[in-house]
């Protein structure tokens, strides 16, 4: 039965809700720290770590999900990734020494979320959209802000109210009971179902024949699998890129709320923080994935680490100068340029290394990037520890920022393959589609 409506806006429906559970079920582990802390009296380095070793492990089994996805799909990848995140949140509350914590939130959590989060919806999402590919990318990912804004406050009050160890099992249960079933609606492809990318009609003996996207013709005609790729030079500078990039992505996120209550910021606000930076993301992640599909991902990559750069600069500031102001600011620049960076995540790849291997390509390249999620917090945590203050930490961010920023545009997705918004330069030009 067709619907009426293309397909593959159930399977960004489906992505929003996975995201904003999945992803936030992670992060929820930024609430959680400062009572574990508090219980348990464990420095903040060796607990930060448990996070830490979670991307460890998602680094790991990266590639593996790359190879599953090309293999079976992913309704496999995402049914494994609920099994794993429930079993962990279900079992962490059972806590009391700190391998607990990173078998539970480091181990299942860790690999668990790389199925699940922007790794996992990476692989197949950009299949479904040429033209509007951003867009698609930033509205699915835009489930992080929602989720953000609901579970996170739920899961703060929880934790006041009852604990953290119930507000986990709490989180646990909502992954194994809401994910589990919707995902399997997911599909691989439109031609999987018979359909084109974008929802377009199948062409006619008649139809006008469509603008080349193509900028490279060599190198799009290249079968790219794993081993061709790690030869070039495109492929390092994008691994530098994403992890650099996750890298400043989670040194913040996890030290964030810790950071604002130490200089004297009430809970509430330190919440409140980390809640509406991913609510900025929702508009955020949306015009920046349209603005990518116009103008070029690498503009918009630029963009977003501009705003991470803003925003550790803002942390550094508020040491000294502790306002709402420069929360404010901090805020906005993470939320709503720096969570840009998700929208343009798989295009990026796809665009320069698309092919039947691609998911081997993007799992590999995970590998890295996962591998800066995971020195982040924990760089962060030991340089807090052996420094007694975050000024350091935040300043090595900032350097961070600028290295994601010039490996991307070194990269060059554009000169490959033109987005939408560039086809009329190719008009008129040369190139085999």
């Amino acid at each position: 039965m067709r619907l009426p409506f293309f397909y593959g806006w159930v399977v960004v429906a489906v992505i929003f809700v996975t995201m904003a559970i999945g992803v936030n079920a992670r992060t929820a582990f930024s609430l959680f720290f400062p009572p574990i802390i508090a219980e348990f009296g464990w420095e903040r380095g060796l607990t930060a770590g448990a996070f830490s070793f979670g991307f460890v492990v998602s680094a790991v089994v990266s590639p593996l999900i790359g190879r599953l996805m090309d293999r079976a799909g992913p309704r496999a990848v995402m049914e494994v990734g609920v099994a794993l995140m429930a079993g962990g949140l279900l079992l962490a509350p059972l806590t009391s020494a700190p391998w607990h914590l990173y078998v539970t939130i480091g181990i299942m959590v860790g690999a668990g979320s790389v199925c699940l989060g922007y790794s996992g919806q990476s692989l197949f999402l950009p299949n479904w959209f040429i033209r509007k590919r951003g867009f698609a990318i930033g509205i699915a990912f835009a489930g992080v802000g929602i989720g953000s804004v609901t579970l996170l406050p739920w899961v703060q009050h929880l934790i006041e109210q009852t604990g953290w160890r119930t507000a986990c099992t709490a989180m646990g249960l909502l992954v194994l009971i809401v994910l589990a079933p919707i995902n399997l609606f997911l599909r691989k492809r439109p031609e999987d179902l018979g359909l084109l990318p974008d929802g377009d009609a199948a062409p006619s003996a008649h139809s006008a024949k469509p603008v080349s996207n193509v900028v490279d013709p060599v190198w799009v005609a290249t079968d790219w699998t794993l081993q061709r790729a790690l030869r070039t030079a495109r492929f390092w500078w994008i691994s530098l890129g994403y992890f650099c990039g996750l890298y400043i992505w989670y040194a913040v996120q996890v030290h964030q709320t810790k950071f604002l209550l130490d200089i004297g910021f009430s809970a509430g606000v330190a919440v409140w923080s980390l809640g509406v930076v991913s609510l900025l993301g929702i508009p955020g992640q949306i015009l920046l994935g349209h603005v990518s599909d116009r103008i070029g991902r690498e503009w918009v990559w630029v963009a977003s680490c501009a705003g991470f750069a803003i925003c550790f600069a803002a942390l550094v500031a508020l040491k000294f100068w502790p306002s709402l102001l420069l929360v404010y600011v901090m805020v906005f620049a993470q939320g709503a340029l720096g969570y840009g960076l998700t929208s343009v995540m798989g295009p990026v790849v796809l665009e320069i290394f698309q092919g039947k291997h691609y998911g081997s390509i993007f799992g590999s390249i995970m590998l890295a990037a996962l591998a800066g999620g995971a020195a982040g917090p924990w760089v962060t945590g030991f340089l807090y520890d052996l420094t007694g203050s975050y000024t350091l930490p935040f300043a090595i961010a900032i350097i961070a920022c600028g290295l994601s920023a010039l490996s991307i545009w070194q990269a060059s997705p554009g000169k490959v393959r033109a987005v939408a918004g560039r086809l009329h330069k190719l008009q008129g030009g040369t190139g085999a589609g």
